[in-house]
This record gives structure tokens, sequence and C-alpha cells, in this order.
């Protein structure tokens, strides 16, 4: 009898099952996406919510016992810092599964497999990078320090930036003169004849 055996068995053993979704798993919150079978993709979001449960748990306990099922050190640090703030007030459902249609060889319905809440880290990296570059973008300086065009660039509104820097454009490449035989100068012209 198999009671209280929760998962699918997709013709495999259990240690090549295990293996499997160990290596699925891992990938998932190494690159927050991945791509698989529709089968494999529900069983997977199991196995990604059970790491996210513990990540949030965050003790010690907690942390081997996900470096007991994800295989690399380095993804099991960086689930278990970003948790806290990437899932905090969410109980349960960290991952979705978007339909992508029938695989060309097989015809196996695919799955794509992504964890809630990248899309927000995304975004707010964006905007930080935007702020940056524009922070970071100096002003046009022509003249000395003090001069007219300093005080002009202050007197601008608050909401307004200064413009940024345009980069001059490079001159295109000359393309190279074909190579010419070297002339043979007059006097050994001579010697030879």
């Amino acid at each position: 009898m198999r009671h209280r055996k929760a998962g699918l068995k997709l013709s495999r053993t259990s240690s090549h099952l295990n293996a499997m979704f160990r290596n699925l798993v891992t990938s998932l919150f190494k690159h927050d996406r991945i791509r698989t079978t529709d089968t494999k993709a529900k069983e997977l979001r199991r196995w990604a919510d059970h790491i996210v449960t513990l990540a949030k748990r965050g003790d010690l306990h907690a942390r081997r016992q996900a470096l007991a099922i994800v295989q690399e050190k380095n993804v099991v640090h960086k689930v278990f810092e970003k948790a806290a703030e990437r899932y905090g007030s969410t109980a349960g459902g960290y991952t979705r599964l978007v339909k992508l249609g029938p695989r060309p060889g097989d015809a196996a319905d695919m799955t794509l497999v992504e964890l809630i809440g990248s899309e927000a880290e995304s975004k707010t990296k964006k905007k930080a990078k935007k702020k940056a570059t524009a922070k970071d973008a100096p002003a046009k300086k022509k003249g000395a320090p003090g001069s007219a065009s300093k005080a002009k660039a202050t007197e601008g509104t608050a909401g307004e930036e200064p413009p940024a820097e345009t980069k001059p454009k490079r001159a295109p490449r000359k393309k190279a003169a074909p190579a010419e035989k070297p002339k043979p100068e007059k006097g050994a012209a001579e010697k030879t004849e």
C-alpha cells in the first residue's frame, strides 16, 4: 500500500526521482526561472515551496535541511539572504507556472516555472540604475569654476536635471589601401638587364 506517499512517480526509481528534483530546484533558485514539462513543474512547486519556507525560517537547522536538498552552497545562501524581504508576508505559492505549449520533438506540454517576486526586484534594480546614472552623469563645465555657466546650471528648476553629456560620434574607419609592390630602383633595373 502507498499510504501517505505523496508525489508523482514519473516512471522513475526513487533515487532517480530525488536526484532529478534536486537538480530542478537548484536550477530554479539559481536562475529564477526554468522550462520543464508540465507534470515535473507541478511537482517542482512542492519542492520549491518547501525550500522557501525553510529560508523564511532562517535558522541553522533550516539551512542544513536546505543544503541537503539544494546542491550548491551559494544558491542556498542567496535564497536565505533574500527570502525575508522577497517573500516576507506571503504564506505559500512562491512559484508561478506559465504554459508554453507542446515541445516540438515529442509534443510534451512545456511549462515555464518562475519564482514570484523576481519582477519586483528587477523593477527596483532598474529604477536604482536609472537614478544612479542620472546622478553620476557630470554636468558640462565650460570656463573656470564659479563662472556664469555654473550659475546658469544651478538656476534651473529643482525638477529638471542637467543635460547629460553626449558621446562624440566616432569617425568611420578608413579602408586600408591595397598593398603595392615596391618599384625597383633605376639603378637596379639597369644592373639586371
